[in-house]
């Protein structure tokens, strides 16, 4: 298998509707309550990347995953979701409801805890599901990591995901804090934020 990593600015030609695919898989759980239709959901969605902020696994001219990276500092945003493009494409009601719900949880949320000046934040972690289970997400951000001169990292996982925990720990992230979900668990699948950091010393007395 032939894998390239890549910033998505540099795709050859437009990323956005295989980088959509990747995330419709990559959230269904969560996405099928605005609709069950993965292609419509895909078509919807094509419009959120910003491509300077993501980096991709490419097998054979085919995006397998992507991870987001970017800085709080500047508050520039990675990905957003464009109400009246999610309209178009979900309907009026389907369309504005995941546009309001899913910048306040994706995109403009809020981490509790001050992030220090150098620090990157990794978000928008995905991958196909063909290609899970073979160390393309991590071989994928720490290329991305490589590639940056952050001076560490950050990222939030949900106290359920265990593969992403192990992988992360793997690649030298340490809890720091957690945080409960203001969810219910019955309803959203967890109860906990938890805040990794490739230094939590930096992070000492966070939450």
């Amino acid at each position: 298998m032939n894998i390239e990593f890549i910033k998505a600015n540099n795709f050859p030609g437009n990323p956005r509707p295989m980088m959509s695919e990747v995330f419709v898989e990559g959230w269904y759980n969560d996405l099928k309550m605005i609709s069950k239709d993965k292609e419509k959901l895909q078509r919807a969605f094509e419009h959120i990347f910003d491509l300077d902020g993501f980096y991709l696994a490419v097998v054979d001219q085919k995006i397998m995953a992507f991870v987001g990276v970017c800085s709080r500092i500047n508050k520039k945003r990675i990905a957003y979701f464009d109400k009246k493009a999610c309209r178009k494409g979900l309907g009026f009601i389907r369309g504005s409801f995941a546009a309001l719900v899913l910048n306040k949880v994706l995109v403009e949320k809020d981490y509790p805890f001050e992030i220090p000046v150098g620090t990157g934040i990794i978000e928008f972690v995905a991958t196909l599901p063909e290609a899970r289970g073979q160390g393309l997400a991590g071989k994928l951000i720490e290329y991305t990591m490589a590639d940056n001169e952050y001076q560490d990292y950050i990222l939030e996982v949900i106290d359920t995901n265990h593969g992403a925990i192990n992988l992360y720990e793997r690649l030298g992230f340490v809890e720091f804090t957690r945080v409960k979900s203001p969810y219910p668990p019955q309803k959203a699948g967890f109860e906990e934020f938890i805040y990794m950091g490739t230094d939590s010393s930096k992070m000492k007395g966070a939450g």
